[in-house]
C-alpha cells in the first residue's frame, strides 16, 4: 500500500472481494476514487500492481470514464447539462458566461479550490431545460447571469 492511510484498506478489501482479478479494475477504479475523492498516481500504480494490469491499461480506463478524476474536486461543485434540450436553450452559453465570469472551464477546478466545473450529457430533468447541478442540488431553467452569480457567492 501506498501509505498507513486507513482508505487504502478498503480499497484493498474491495479487491479481495472481487478476487483481485484483472476485470475488476472499474469497480477498483470506484472504491479508490470514493475512498480518496480522485485518483492520483499512487492510487493508479497500486490498482495497476495489485491486479497485475498495465499501468497503461489503468490509465486508459481511468481517463477514458468520465466519472473519474485524477485531481481533486474543490469545495462545491456544478455540473451543466449539455444534452439536447439542454444545448437547444442556452448551455453552451451558460458554460461559456461560467468560464468568463468565473475563469474555470469543464472538467477543471478554479485557482483557489472552490469550484469545480463538470458537464453531463443528461441530468434527466429535460423539461426544465437549461438545467445544471450546484452541490447535488437540481437549478431548472438556469440564466447564465444568475447561475454565475450564484456560483460566484459560494
Amino acid at each position: 500500500m501506498p501509505s498507513d492511510d486507513k482508505r487504502w484498506r478498503i480499497v484493498e478489501t474491495r479487491m479481495r472481494r472481487l478476487g483481485s482479478r484483472p476485470d475488476a479494475l472499474i469497480e477498483v477504479l470506484h472504491s479508490a476514487q470514493e475512498a480518496f475523492g480522485f485518483l492520483d498516481d499512487d492510487a493508479l500504480r497500486f490498482v495497476s500492481d495489485s491486479l497485475r494490469v498495465p499501468p497503461s491499461k489503468v490509465f486508459g480506463v481511468a481517463t477514458f470514464y468520465h466519472h473519474f478524476t485524477l485531481k481533486p474536486h474543490g469545495e462545491h461543485t456544478c455540473v451543466v447539462c449539455t444534452g439536447t434540450a439542454c444545448y437547444i436553450n442556452g448551455a453552451d452559453e451558460i458554460l461559456s458566461s461560467i468560464k468568463a465570469g468565473l475563469d474555470v472551464k469543464p472538467r477543471e477546478t478554479t485557482a483557489d479550490g472552490k469550484l469545480s466545473l463538470l458537464t453531463a450529457r443528461c441530468l434527466g430533468a429535460c423539461s426544465l431545460a437549461p438545467v445544471a447541478t450546484v452541490d447535488g442540488a437540481v437549478e431548472g431553467r438556469v440564466s447564465s447571469s444568475d447561475l454565475v452569480a450564484k456560483l460566484a457567492g459560494l
